[in-house]
């Protein structure tokens, strides 16, 4: 077993040395987890200082061992506004945070457990709503350790128990009366521990408070109403717990429909944009439209009084003025060979329609050919 460290820095280095090891002697956790264990154990450390975190030796049903990171000390509880120390151990298991730590109250040899206790066996294994109720990753050390101190406040799980009186004059003081039997196995839900078995003397006394008892026998009304608190604490737990699930449904919902609406408003931002440009572009088609408005309205008013002056003064080949002599040849050229396709096209017609011999039609079409061609 690794000692605990003395103060609160030497707790942090200490948990930061045994969950950065590698190799054989690792702790079983995953690397995904170990911040956010060393940050439960440092807060539990902080808010109560008398549990101190330390590494030990587990011991599984199956006869597995395995080194494993704990909690040991005692939790505070007040029982009829007197403030006593319950020692417990708390075993950070291969699966927490995910899955819920294995607590253990831990009497000593002047400690007996409370038979019958509604939260703590025989063996010791407690089993808070807390722990049974567990959720990953808002369930943390700090919550679970004050319901402890909450719960136990209500009903102590342990008892002083009273040396038995010596039968024998000679009986030598030195002696113990009391003979536990120590045995380290497999108790509750499969979590070993060291558990100290009470021997059958007269009944333990009320709570352990750290010296002497009262003895006495609980009235009955009391257990009924320690019972019926119990069982009105669970109840409000279950509610909350399904309110919390509730809401956090609804949350779920919300944000599924808020990333619906973000991603649609980016969608609607985005074909806005697209509008936009659009728009641009088509007043800048608008504006080169409307300058070539403009130049033919001026062309057409510079021509208009030709055409007034009648249509026999109008020069069809000088209608239209080339800017260059290369232009005039391309459009001479393009006139005569579109005028030749016309003549061929009339000769065709003109043999359909019998009005010219198919010899002569022959000569006319090799001498246009001709012309066109070569």
């Amino acid at each position: 077993m690794v000692p605990p460290p003395p103060n609160h820095q030497a707790i942090q280095q200490f948990l930061s040395s045994v969950l950065s090891q590698r190799g054989p002697s690792a702790l079983p956790y995953t690397e995904d987890t170990k911040w956010l264990i060393r940050q439960h154990l440092v807060s539990l450390t902080s808010t109560f200082p008398s549990l101190e975190p330390k590494t030990a030796t587990f011991t599984h049903n199956d006869g597995r061992t395995v080194n494993l990171l704990q909690a040991d000390g005692t939790v505070p509880m007040t029982f009829e506004s007197v403030t006593y120390n319950i020692p417990v151990i708390i075993w950070l298991i291969e699966s927490y945070p995910r899955h819920p730590p294995c607590v253990y109250v831990n009497p000593t040899r002047d400690m007996v457990i409370k038979r019958s206790h509604s939260f703590v066996n025989p063996s010791g294994l407690v089993a808070v709503p807390y722990l049974q109720n567990w959720i990953y990753p808002s369930s943390n050390l700090v919550d679970l350790a004050r319901e402890l101190s909450m719960i136990f406040g209500r009903d102590p799980p342990l008892f002083s128990q009273r040396p038995r009186p010596s039968p024998n004059p000679s009986y030598h003081p030195s002696q113990s009366s009391l003979t536990n039997s120590s045995t380290f196995g497999s108790v509750g839900s499969g979590y070993p521990r060291q558990m100290v078995r009470p021997p059958q003397y007269p009944p333990p006394s009320p709570p352990y408070c750290g010296g002497e008892g009262k003895a006495g026998t609980e009235d009955a009304a009391e257990v009924f109403k320690r019972n019926v608190i119990n069982k009105l604490l669970e109840n409000v737990h279950g509610d909350m717990l399904l309110l919390r699930k509730t809401r956090e449904s609804e949350m779920e919902s919300l944000f599924s429909a808020q990333a619906v609406l973000r991603r649609r408003e980016e969608e609607i931002n985005k074909g806005l944009k697209e509008m936009r440009d659009e728009m641009e572009g088509l007043e800048s088609q608008l504006q080169v439209v409307l300058m070539n408005t403009d130049v033919l309205e001026a062309w057409v008013r510079q021509n208009e009084g030709k055409v007034k002056g009648g249509m026999e003064d109008i020069d069809v080949d000088k209608a239209f003025e080339c800017v260059d002599v290369l232009s005039k040849q391309m459009l001479e050229c393009t006139a005569a060979d579109m005028a030749i396709e016309d003549v061929v096209y009339s000769l065709d017609k003109a043999v359909q329609e019998g009005a010219m011999p198919f010899v002569q039609y022959l000569r006319n079409v090799r001498l246009l050919s001709r012309e066109q061609f070569f």
